[in-house]
């Protein structure tokens, strides 16, 4: 569950995010909103997740980014059912607002981060903005020129194992041979976000401030990582809880792919280990994992 920062102004204007964080599934963006959304300096949408310039420049996108607007003010509301709170009427309307009419155009994504109060930065987490193409980063450099940018990291074989389980779980698919297995991580969409070698110097080129997260340093300091997150917004130091905690722990039973698909994974992202060893420091790199 997502701690959504608790101011809300219904009167709030149009405007833009300040920051994205971004970077590879399973890489620790949902702990990062966990955390800032406890901050009174920033903002976290209900939503977390835009999802607006990949809907812009990434069509295969746009299937299931429709079926996130659909189930998620569903979600929104059954949480407030099982907890027995009462729905805030203004967070009903904003969500009503949201989902409704013309969207995923420039005015609409800023009516996003209309109820941030002022004083406090709007931040929109979305993932999947770091697979965008040239283009697509183009258009995020002219339209948030000034925002500041975290991108997420994690070890490219780890991060692909992470996506597969949970892939397999909502899906309902439990291989069981070794050609099943092989035929799992024949995937494409099992590395696209996790396609360091070619996104991140996309991001690096017009965000050289970029601030890049190895997800290995969330487990072993996060408070660490946290005031470095801290100093790159510009925000103040702040007492988060659960620094610790995982926010999508491994359910029990999950599955585990054999050491045959593991090993092919190695084999096919090694190219992706060599280029982040090759791009960042030794120290750096030790902690991805």
């Amino acid at each position: 569950m997502i701690t959504i920062s608790p101011a809300f102004d219904p009167a709030g204007l149009p405007r833009k995010p300040g920051a994205l964080c971004i970077g590879a599934q399973k890489a620790g963006t949902s702990w990062l909103a966990q955390m800032l959304g406890q901050h009174p300096q920033v903002w976290v949408s209900p939503f977390k997740e835009a999802q607006y310039f990949n809907h812009r420049f990434i069509p295969g996108h746009r299937k299931w980014i429709g079926w996130h607007y659909r189930n998620k003010p569903q979600e929104i509301r059954e949480r407030h059912r099982r907890r027995e709170v009462p729905m805030p009427p203004e967070l009903d309307a904003y969500l009503n607002a949201i989902t409704s009419g013309k969207m995923f155009h420039n005015q609409w994504y800023k009516r996003i981060f209309a109820p941030a109060p002022q004083g406090a930065m709007p931040l929109d987490i979305t993932p999947e903005y770091s697979g965008l193409p040239d283009e697509g980063v183009d258009f995020v450099r002219q339209f948030l020129p000034k925002a500041k940018i975290i991108y997420l990291i994690r070890h490219p074989v780890d991060r692909a194992i992470s996506q597969l389980r949970m892939n397999l779980q909502r899906n309902k698919r439990h291989p069981q041979t070794d050609a099943e297995w092989l035929a799992e991580i024949d995937s494409p969409e099992l590395f696209e976000r996790g396609d360091y070698a070619a996104c991140l110097p996309r991001w690096q080129a017009r965000f050289p401030d970029m601030l890049v997260i190895p997800f290995g340093r969330i487990a072993r300091a996060p408070a660490a990582v946290m005031a470095e997150v801290q100093n790159h917004l510009g925000i103040a130091a702040f007492d988060y809880r659960d620094l610790t905690q995982k926010v999508f722990a491994n359910p029990e039973g999950v599955l585990e792919p054999p050491p045959v698909a593991v090993e092919a994974l190695a084999r096919r992202l090694q190219p992706q280990l060599d280029y982040l060893q090759a791009a960042f420091p030794t120290e750096f790199c030790q902690n991805i994992r």
